[in-house]
């Protein structure tokens, strides 16, 4: 199928519904097809994962034209009982940064490195 990226196989750190929150959190504006991309799910996964978001409060969106803008709520607490008390805006912080310092990978050497 064209469009539908490839899955990622073995285990990961974060889950799809974290990664969605991040990307959402980088760009409020993000169209669901660049979040599918960016996250590498399905646009039908994305937006099983943004209802999912909004049914339990730590989303939520208004239509602006043909766009949706959506809002997290940062005070939200975390779901999994080993997380108590960590909010929304604690996981958000070690998630998103501003682009100056995201960490790109040297093409040779491969060793991160702080962006210039």
């Amino acid at each position: 199928m064209d469009g539908v990226p490839e899955p990622h196989t073995g285990w990961t750190f974060l889950t799809n519904h974290a990664r969605v929150l991040a990307a959402i959190a980088d760009n409020h504006s993000a169209r669901i097809r660049d979040i599918a991309a960016h996250c590498r799910l399905t646009e039908r996964a994305v937006q099983k994962i943004i209802a999912d978001l909004e049914h339990d409060g730590y989303l939520s969106h208004t239509r602006e034209g043909r766009t949706n803008t959506y809002e997290i709520d940062p005070g939200k607490v975390l779901r999994h009982p080993a997380e108590a008390g960590l909010t929304v805006a604690s996981l958000m912080s070690l998630l998103v940064k501003d682009e100056a310092a995201r960490v790109t990978t040297s093409a040779t050497d491969g060793l991160p490195r702080a962006a210039t």
